[in-house]
Order: structure tokens, then C-alpha cells, then sequence
């Protein structure tokens, strides 16, 4: 090996680390660029050495394979790098879409970089952006999360931190996990839209669309999904960015800025302002904020009291 390196760098050749997009199910997405960077490279590293075979077989490409996921990927960086300084070509892919975006490659461009070695991104598909567009929410304006915390409490606290931003929000999602998040997603934002898109690009492709409570009950009816998912949520309504936007400014916080309870009795006092009866009112609040129809007439009638 060091021999070789030595030719290369007498040589001239310039080592190069490539970022490689690869499809997120589709295998007619891969670009003729991100396969002519792994027929290329001297050594591909990979998230998973059997994901990457497979994509490597399609190609009728055969190089060493160099497993890099999360949790060795810091470990191997230097050595990497050091074959990169010697005039190696690498290729780093993870097991789907692009490197670094929810997935293994962050820490391993940094170290490059730091180095002074040569870094390319080659684009390609990305679950994130191709959801958001499929989903047919605004997406002028986005912010990617990437995956929500475990637990419920630490899920809600999240999304309440993220209620004032000011557009569609964009979440990673397995499918044993789909319906927690889409409960507290239902519990902080219960009069948005949201999207859950699956098996994209796939020949299942598949998008679920409704006001969060309606999805969650749609979902729940269902059962669990397979595939990979990416959840859309629409961004705030001009009034609620304005209510939040109040509710920070005179001191409160996120949390209080998404209160449920407090987003569920404006609606009230808008349906009362409007004309709809108790009942009419009270069903419709109670299918949008997954409550017992019977709890939220009782507080329509205390509404009407109070006017």
C-alpha cells in the first residue's frame, strides 16, 4: 500500500473524498456521475457493506468496501484521511440518499477538510425534499428535524420548541415509531395539516394527508405501515404565528404558545362567533383534538355561559 501511494503522489493524482447520493428505493435514480465515483474510487465506504454490495452488483461494479457506520466511523476517520493525503480516491455512501443528512458521513467530511484533503458531493435523491414536495404542502419555507426524541414527553417539549417557526416541518420516521409521533404531533398541533409519505420512489409510494387528530385515527385503523416514512407538517396559519409570536414576546415560551387546551378553546369561541351550534361545534372540535365529544361540549356550554 504505501508503495502504491507513493506512485500516486509522484504521479501527481490528487486524492478526493466523494460524497455519494445514492436512491432511496428507485435504483434508476443513481446518476451516471455517482456511478462513474464508484468505479473510480480505490475504496468505498459505506454505512452498510450488504446495502452498498447490492447497489455496487446492479452497477456490475466490484472495489473494496469499508464498513462506516456511526458507530466507527470517528475511530477510522484519520486513517481515511491519511490515504486520502497519499492521493486515494474515496467514495462514501450511506444505505440510502445522501450521506450526512440523518445518516453516518458528517464526521468524516469534517476530518477531510481539516486536513486539507479535496471533499465533492455528487447530489442525489433526498427522502426529506422529495417528501416535502410530494406532500403538496408549502415548502417555500421548511426546517428538517430529522428523527423526533423517544419519549413522549421529550417528543412534545420538541415540537413546542419548533411551533414558531414560520414552515412546514420535516421528520424521519420508522414505522414501529409513525404512530407515537403522529400522537404528539396530534397534541401540539392539532389544527395543522400533515403529510406521511412512505415507500418513496417505490412501487408502494404512498401519501397519507389530513389535520393531525384525523391522521392519527386514519393511521390507528390502518395498523402499522411498512417502510421508511418522512412526516410533513404544515407550516403555522398567519394567526396562530401571531398568537405565538405574542406569547414570546410578552415573556412566555413555546409551550404555552402551543397549548392544546388553549388552541382548542379559541376554536370554541370562533365557532360560537360564528354561529355554529353547540353540538355541530362540539363534534368537530372533538374529531380535530382527538377528545371525548362529551368533555368538549361541556366546555362549548361553558362558552356560551361566559359570553
Amino acid at each position: 500500500m504505501a508503495e502504491n501511494n507513493t506512485e500516486c503522489l509522484v504521479a501527481g493524482a490528487e486524492g478526493v473524498l466523494s460524497m455519494v447520493g445514492t436512491p432511496i428505493g428507485n435504483l434508476g435514480d443513481l446518476t451516471p456521475r455517482a456511478a462513474q465515483a464508484f468505479r473510480d474510487a480505490d475504496v468505498i465506504c459505506c454505512e452498510d457493506t450488504r446495502v452498498t454490495s447490492k447497489l455496487l452488483a446492479y452497477l456490475g461494479i466490484s472495489k473494496p468496501l469499508v464498513r462506516c457506520d456511526e458507530n466507527v466511523i470517528a475511530r477510522r476517520a484519520p486513517e481515511l484521511v491519511e490515504r486520502l493525503l497519499a492521493g486515494e480516491r474515496i467514495a462514501f455512501a450511506s444505505d440510502a440518499g445522501m450521506p450526512s443528512v440523518s445518516d453516518p458521513g458528517q464526521v468524516l467530511v469534517d476530518a477531510a477538510r481539516e486536513a486539507g484533503a479535496r471533499v465533492e458531493v455528487l447530489p442525489g435523491p433526498s427522502a426529506c425534499v422529495t417528501a416535502l414536495v410530494l406532500s403538496g404542502i408549502p415548502c417555500d419555507q421548511f426546517f428538517f428535524e430529522g428523527f423526533l426524541p423517544r419519549k413522549h414527553g421529550e417528543r412534545v417539549k420538541r415540537l413546542r420548541r419548533l411551533a414558531s417557526i414560520p414552515g412546514a416541518l420535516l421528520f424521519y420516521e420508522s414505522p414501529h415509531r409513525a404512530e407515537a409521533s403522529l400522537e404528539a404531533i396530534a397534541e401540539v398541533f392539532p389544527g395543522r395539516v400533515v403529510a406521511l409519505c412512505r415507500e418513496l420512489t417505490k412501487l408502494h409510494e404512498e401519501v397519507l394527508r389530513d389535520e393531525a387528530p384525523v391522521l392519527l385515527e386514519r393511521l390507528r385503523e390502518r395498523g402499522e405501515l411498512k417502510g421508511e416514512m418522512v412526516i410533513v407538517v404544515a407550516p403555522p396559519s398567519e394567526k396562530e404565528l401571531e398568537r405565538l409570536q405574542a406569547v414570546l414576546a410578552s415573556g412566555g415560551d413555546e409551550g404555552a404558545a402551543a397549548d392544546p387546551e388553549e388552541l382548542l378553546r379559541s376554536d370554541i369561541a370562533e365557532g360560537l362567533t360564528a354561529g355554529d351550534s353547540a353540538n355541530a361545534l362540539a363534534k368537530r372540535l372533538a374529531q380535530k383534538y382527538s377528545r371525548k365529544k362529551r368533555d368538549v361540549y361541556n366546555l362549548v356550554l361553558e362558552a356560551q355561559q361566559e359570553a
